[in-house]
């Protein structure tokens, strides 16, 4: 793979029209290889004057037509990095989401891709729940059955991971999560109710059956968002494709 190539990774899910859809990709930062996946959470950067934020990829497509590779996030921002700016009713973990999604080449989207996030200190800090019992095989059994039920409409990941392991990557090098302010709260009473049990028990299934989620990060940082913000000046973007944005995913027959 040429270093500014890009090249979709796994099987693809699903069919529509003049559009196929892809679960993952892989790229370079910085000269070495990186797959992104539906679902992921990563730094990005929309234009050099912009701040950092968070995106959450949510679509892959390839329009078969004209060969373009497309994808769609939902950017999370931190309150201070909004026009209304932050105030007294926002928590110290709290991110803000844009309100429309953000269409862009792939092309496009690696450019924004941030790998310098050591500035970003905003988040819960815990570490992943031990695995003594199960080991490294049970974490990611844990965390692929919270990707594929919740994440993504139980679509299988299995070819994915596998393409991520060969490539010598970890699910660990993903350092942040955004979670409904329900799911974030229900985190923290699992990590309380965690506090003084035995090791030998602290595994993400029973992290998963308390209601908390798998997170296998070696120093996670946990957000949550529960609100939404027009951007003012995203629209402005040359990168953005508005005329995809009706594009959904497929249902029913059409997955693959």
């Amino acid at each position: 793979m040429e270093p500014n190539s890009l090249q979709w990774v796994g099987s693809p899910c699903g069919l529509h029209g003049p559009y196929i859809f892809y679960k993952a990709f892989q790229f370079h930062l910085e000269g070495k290889p990186r797959i992104l996946s539906l679902g992921d959470f990563f730094f990005v950067r929309c234009t050099p004057k912009d701040p950092i934020c968070i995106a959450e990829l949510q679509l892959l497509w390839e329009e078969r037509t004209s060969r373009q590779l497309l994808s769609s996030s939902k950017l999370y921002f931190l309150p201070e990095d909004t026009p209304q700016g932050r105030n007294s009713d926002h928590g110290e973990d709290e991110v803000i989401a844009v309100s429309e999604k953000v269409i862009v080449k792939l092309e496009d989207l690696v450019k924004w891709v941030h790998s310098d996030f050591s500035k970003w200190r905003c988040g819960l800090h815990t570490g992943p729940v031990k695995t003594e019992a199960l080991g490294r095989n049970g974490q990611k059994e844990a965390l692929l059955k919270y990707r594929q039920s919740t994440l993504n409409s139980g679509l299988n990941f299995k070819d994915v991971l596998k393409e991520k392991a060969d490539l010598g990557e970890d699910e660990e090098e993903t350092n942040v999560i955004v979670l409904s302010y329900p799911q974030y709260c229900r985190y923290r009473s699992m990590l309380k109710r965690i506090q003084d049990k035995p090791s030998s028990i602290l595994t993400d299934q029973f992290a998963l059956a308390l209601g908390g989620i798998a997170v296998v990060s070696r120093n996670p940082q946990i957000l949550y968002c529960r609100d939404t913000f027009d951007h003012p000046t995203l629209i402005e973007n040359e990168s953005i494709c508005d005329e995809f944005e009706d594009v959904t995913f497929p249902r029913g027959s059409e997955c693959l």
